[in-house]
């Protein structure tokens, strides 16, 4: 079996905010795909701390994996062994690489379990007020500065023209740089919504304004995760 783990949010979040079985399926699971072994490491000591990390046997799944590099591991899910699905946080598989191994197991009939947890995404989009029948993620907007624009501007449009919410992220580091680039490429009366440091019981910050408002009300990102909606 290959279990969908949630990951918290915020290191800060308490555990009660998760299902108890999330600590029975990591006590009895030594292998795990993972996009980040530190990371991987911290939550599974947040979730069963009594585990021991000399048991867990991680195989790196990211981004630039392919079915060729997990193939010692694909052997061991051949044979029985069940596995476990972190993502560096949140939901595995949604703005995460881990959909390569559950796509594997289906063609191979190994059973797939999801498991509820947060997801950055969601939580963003029920606070901000927009419409959460009909909405799209685009994950990270281009690098590149006229790119950038065309983007920031296109998602504007569909708004406009269709009502769907606009969701994406960018990495915290580049946070503060991409506000600047909302505020001077957007329409003022453009609604925006910043959720950032969600499940952070002490920092949590989400806030919808207009960009004409949010001018008048700068706030600090950087390096803080943090997820953009437009909306109506």
């Amino acid at each position: 079996m290959l279990f969908l783990l949630p990951a918290y949010l915020s290191e800060n979040t308490s555990i009660t905010h998760f299902s108890p079985v999330l600590k029975e399926y990591i006590m009895q699971t030594d292998y795990f795909f993972v996009e980040n072994e530190k990371t991987a490491r911290k939550v599974v000591k947040f979730f069963a701390p009594e585990k021991k990390q000399s048991d867990l046997k991680l195989f790196l799944l990211d981004k630039y994996t392919e079915n060729a590099d997990i193939k010692e591991a694909q052997n061991l899910m051949m044979q029985g062994k069940d596995f476990g699905l972190l993502s560096e946080a949140g939901l595995p598989c949604i703005a995460d690489p881990g959909n390569l191994i559950v796509k594997w197991c289906h063609e191979k009939n190994i059973r797939v379990i999801p498991l509820s947890g947060p997801s950055s995404i969601i939580l963003a989009l029920i606070s901000s007020g927009f419409n959460g029948q009909e909405f799209t993620f685009h994950g990270y907007l281009p690098i590149d500065k006229s790119e950038k624009k065309k983007q920031i501007q296109r998602l504007e449009s569909l708004v406009q023209q269709t009502g769907y919410s606009q969701i994406f992220m960018e990495t915290p580091y580049r946070n503060n740089p991409l506000f600047e680039d909302l505020t001077k490429f957007l329409s003022p009366n453009t609604k925006l919504c910043i959720a950032a440091n969600i499940n952070d019981p002490e920092h949590e910050f989400i806030q919808t304004k207009t960009i004409n408002d949010w001018k008048k009300a700068k706030p600090e990102l950087h390096k803080i995760p943090a997820v953009f909606v437009l909306g109506k």
